[in-house]
């Protein structure tokens, strides 16, 4: 199995890329979308990145058209809305699958990760988050109800950010 930061994946705008630019770094990859009604955790996740993000740490936000066909828009049209809306910063990548026979493979080495109750399998909703070690593993799921700014995952979040030197 290729670790993350191998598995190739383009930007928002469409160019090759990777996640080997965060390697070392504390990550928590989001399947976002624009017109949900857990849009609003945009502003809890780019408060997590501004709060965490010199410390060795990035939210890498994945638009997903999947669950209602919540996220519809172009590129262009998604990276307006979220910098408009919610001032967002961190990297966004393609619009991708994360669940069915198109599921990128990214998400097909993410979906192996069990949730606080041990479930595995496939992405619930919009906005579930997969916190990953500056190694590469999965270190928690959190599953799309659950905020950004959650007690819970910022004690995962802080305990996992790589240590000073």
């Amino acid at each position: 199995m290729p670790a993350i930061y191998d598995i190739p994946i383009r930007t928002l705008q469409g160019a090759p890329s990777s996640l080997a630019g965060h390697r070392d770094k504390t990550l928590l990859l989001v399947n976002v979308a624009s017109r949900c009604g857990l849009t609003p955790q945009y502003a809890g996740l780019q408060r997590l990145q501004d709060t965490y993000g010199e410390r060795g740490f990035s939210v890498l936000g994945f638009p997903c058209n999947q669950f209602l066909e919540q996220e519809p828009g172009t590129a262009e049209e998604i990276g307006e809305f979220c910098s408009v809306n919610y001032g967002v910063t961190f990297p966004l990548f393609e619009k991708i699958e994360v669940n069915g026979p198109g599921r990128h493979p990214l998400y097909q080495q993410l979906v192996s990760a069990p949730d606080t109750e041990g479930q595995a399998g496939d992405i619930q909703w919009n906005f579930e988050k997969f916190l990953v070690s500056p190694r590469g593993e999965v270190v928690a799921r959190f599953r799309p109800g659950v905020e950004p700014e959650d007690p819970a995952l910022v004690s995962v979040l802080e305990s996992a950010l790589p240590e000073v030197v």
